[in-house]
C-alpha cells in the first residue's frame, strides 16, 4: 500500500515538475507568444468557428429558420449528388482536369528554377520579371485573351493557320481542345510564380560545393543533378504533398469563363455544378455537402501523399 502511495506521489511530482517547466518556458518566451496571438485569433475566428456551419450539409437549411430550426436530413444531399445522372461524368471531368494540371504544372517550375539559377545576374532579374508578370493577370482578362486569340475570325492562332493554307478552327467549341486550353493557359500564367519557392530554396546551396565539384571536373548538368536537385528535394516533397491535397479542387471561376454549350460535356466539373445548383438556386445545404465531400477527398489524398513521402524519403508534413 505504501509502495503504491509513493508511486502516485512520484508521478504527481513529476507531472508538476513538467507543468512548471512548460509554464517557465512560456513565460520566458511570452513576447513571442504575444506576437503569435493575433494570427492565432485570426485562425480561430475565420477557420475554426465557421466549422459550426458544417451541419448545414446535414440539414434542410432555410435561412428563415436558422440552423437550429432547419430539419435534420442526414446524408440526403450526399445521396442526391451520387444519384444524379451526371455524377460520374462530373467526377471524371474534375479529376481529368486536376491530374492533367498536376502532371503538366508540377515539374515545370522546378525545371525553370534550376535553369534560372544558372543564368547570369544581369539576365536573371529581367527573365524572372517577364515570367512572373502573367500571374498578376486577372482570370477574367486571361479568359478574354484566350477566347480572342483562338477566335476563328479575329484570333491570331487562326491567322497563323490560314497563313500556312489551313482553315479556321473554332477551338472553344471543340470538347477535345478544352482541357488542353485550360491546363496550358494555367501553366503559362503560374509557371514563373510557382518557381519562386524553388529559387529561394536554391539560394541555400553552399557555393563551396560547386567549387569543389568544378575542381573535380563535374559538368554543369552533373552539378545540377548532384548538388542543386538534392538541396531542393525536401521542398519538392512538401510541395508535392500540398498539391496532392488539392487534387479534388478545380476552381469554378476559370472553367465558367471558358465554358460554353458546345464544350459542356468535358467542362462541367463538380465546382461549377455545385455553383449552378447550390448557389444560383439557393440550395445551400447541397453546396455545403459537396464542398465537405470535396474536402474529405482532399484530406485523403493529402494523407496518402504524406504516407508515401515518409516511406520514400525522410521528408513529410507530419
Amino acid at each position: 500500500m505504501k509502495t503504491q502511495t509513493s508511486t502516485i506521489e512520484v508521478n504527481a511530482s513529476t507531472k508538476n515538475l513538467k507543468m512548471r517547466r512548460i509554464g517557465r518556458a512560456i513565460w520566458n518566451h511570452r513576447f513571442y507568444y504575444l506576437m503569435l496571438l493575433p494570427a492565432f485569433i485570426a485562425v480561430l475566428v475565420f477557420s475554426y468557428f465557421p466549422l459550426y456551419g458544417i451541419q448545414i450539409a446535414f440539414r434542410d437549411y432555410k435561412g428563415s429558420l436558422g440552423l437550429s430550426g432547419s430539419e435534420w436530413v442526414g446524408f440526403k444531399y450526399f445521396e442526391d449528388f451520387f444519384k444524379s445522372y451526371n455524377c460520374w461524368t462530373l467526377i471524371k471531368n474534375t479529376f481529368a482536369l486536376s491530374i492533367y494540371s498536376f502532371l503538366a504544372g508540377f515539374p515545370l517550375p522546378i525545371i525553370l528554377a534550376l535553369l534560372l539559377n544558372e543564368l547570369q545576374s544581369r539576365y536573371k532579374r529581367f527573365t524572372q520579371t517577364v515570367l512572373y508578370a502573367p500571374h498578376f493577370i486577372s482570370l477574367v482578362v486571361l479568359a478574354g485573351m484566350i477566347i480572342a486569340m483562338l477566335s476563328p475570325s479575329i484570333g491570331s492562332v487562326n491567322a497563323i493557320i490560314k497563313m500556312f493554307g489551313g482553315k479556321s478552327v473554332y477551338f472553344m467549341s471543340q470538347p477535345s481542345a478544352f482541357r488542353h486550353i485550360y491546363v496550358w493557359s494555367g501553366v503559362w500564367q503560374d509557371l514563373g510564380w510557382n518557381s519562386v519557392i524553388y529559387i529561394a530554396a536554391l539560394s541555400a546551396v553552399d557555393p563551396q560545393l560547386h567549387e569543389a565539384a568544378i575542381m573535380d571536373g563535374a559538368s554543369k548538368l552533373q552539378r545540377i543533378w548532384h548538388i542543386n536537385l538534392p538541396t531542393i528535394l525536401p521542398t519538392i516533397v512538401i510541395m508535392f504533398i500540398l498539391t496532392a491535397g488539392q487534387l479534388a479542387n478545380v476552381g469554378q471561376e476559370k472553367v465558367l469563363l471558358l465554358q460554353n454549350d458546345l464544350n459542356l460535356d468535358v467542362s462541367e466539373v463538380i465546382s461549377t455544378y455545385v455553383y449552378k445548383r447550390g448557389i444560383l438556386h439557393a440550395n445551400y445545404s447541397f453546396s455545403t455537402a459537396i464542398g465537405l465531400l470535396n474536402n474529405a477527398v482532399n484530406v485523403f489524398f493529402l494523407l496518402i501523399a504524406n504516407w508515401i513521402s515518409s516511406r520514400v524519403s525522410d521528408t513529410s508534413l507530419f
